[in-house]
């Protein structure tokens, strides 16, 4: 279950619903003004700002740390929206926790086929949940195999495009650098897991955010709870994960930085099994701290989890 959306956010759709609109309607963009984007969290906000460079303002509603399975818009939220040359979105309902985003587009005049809104995980392949009751259900998490990240890239280039075609070639070039870039990280991380006996290749996390990366990088995962929701850490899921910690015997665990630690520091007190370090999945790293790009976040993910995994 989601949350109730707060009465915060059905006041700030009452009150911008008309502006919203209107801004929409009456919108342009003058050839020295930057191209105003919205995107729902902060790993696609770093993307946009790689491929767009000097010529886009780029706003994230999810602010670093934070969970975007589950979001009440605040007013700057609304209004940044509602103003938006383009918004970027995740998709895989990433955003559906109470459908606060379908809410959020439908209240600022940003819904139908023709708006300026972008699923960024178009064209990627989905993983699906297995949890009894959300079987079918699509995991969201799909950045986290770089040559996703790369379609990531790929959809924001041609929405630039499209809602900005003046500036083209930049957009273009610097996609291509960026994918480049992203292209040997993708393959420098399957050389160097590769290294890493296949016995030893097990991934233990608080949420199930890793399959497709460990899909991607030949890594088994295993997970307290498979996804970010209210129910999280029941002593059954605890219980679950201690008895395949067990059976694999698995010698590290892992912490995602924007996850509450409890219920992983119950694990490893109970089965003796040291955290070895944390790991990025929904959230960049503050700002001058690691994991501050997304390019960074999966290089620290890389590094940190060969790093613990061989040390065993």
């Amino acid at each position: 279950m989601f949350k109730k959306i707060n009465l915060l956010f059905v006041g700030v759709f009452l009150v911008f619903f008309m502006s919203a609109c209107s801004s929409v309607t009456n919108s342009t963009k003058n050839d020295n003004e930057k191209l105003q984007v919205v995107t729902t969290y902060s790993i696609l906000q770093d993307m946009v700002k790689n491929v767009g460079g000097d010529k886009v303002d780029v706003h994230s509603m999810v602010k670093i740390g934070a969970n975007p399975h589950e979001y009440d818009p605040l007013p700057e939220d609304v209004k940044k929206t509602a103003d938006a040359d383009t918004v970027f979105y995740n998709g895989l309902n990433l955003e559906a926790g109470n459908s606060w985003f379908e809410k959020l587009l439908t209240s600022t005049g940003k819904e139908g086929e023709d708006a300026p809104v972008f699923q960024l995980s178009e064209g990627v392949e989905p993983k699906y949940l297995t949890t009894k009751g959300k079987e079918g259900e699509e995991d969201p998490h799909a950045w986290l195999d770089i040559s996703n990240g790369i379609t990531y890239v790929e959809n924001i280039r041609d929405g630039l495009i499209k809602v900005d075609p003046d500036n083209k070639e930049t957009y273009e070039k610097n996609a291509e650098q960026y994918i480049n870039e992203l292209e040997k990280l993708h393959n420098d991380a399957k050389t160097s897991f590769n290294e890493i006996p296949k016995e030893k290749r097990f991934l233990i996390t608080s949420e199930g955010a890793f399959k497709y990366f460990s899909a991607a990088y030949d890594i088994e995962a295993g997970y307290i709870w498979e996804i970010n929701a209210e129910n999280q850490g029941t002593p059954d899921q605890v219980r679950q994960v201690i008895d395949l910690i067990k059976e694999k015997d698995i010698n590290v665990l892992f912490l995602e930085t924007s996850i509450d630690s409890r219920s992983m520091e119950t694990v490893s007190r109970e089965t003796g099994v040291p955290i070895g370090g944390k790991v990025f999945t929904d959230s960049l790293g503050k700002p001058g701290e690691d994991g501050e790009t997304y390019k960074e976040m999966m290089k620290w993910n890389i590094n940190i989890i060969k790093k613990q995994l061989s040390k065993y």
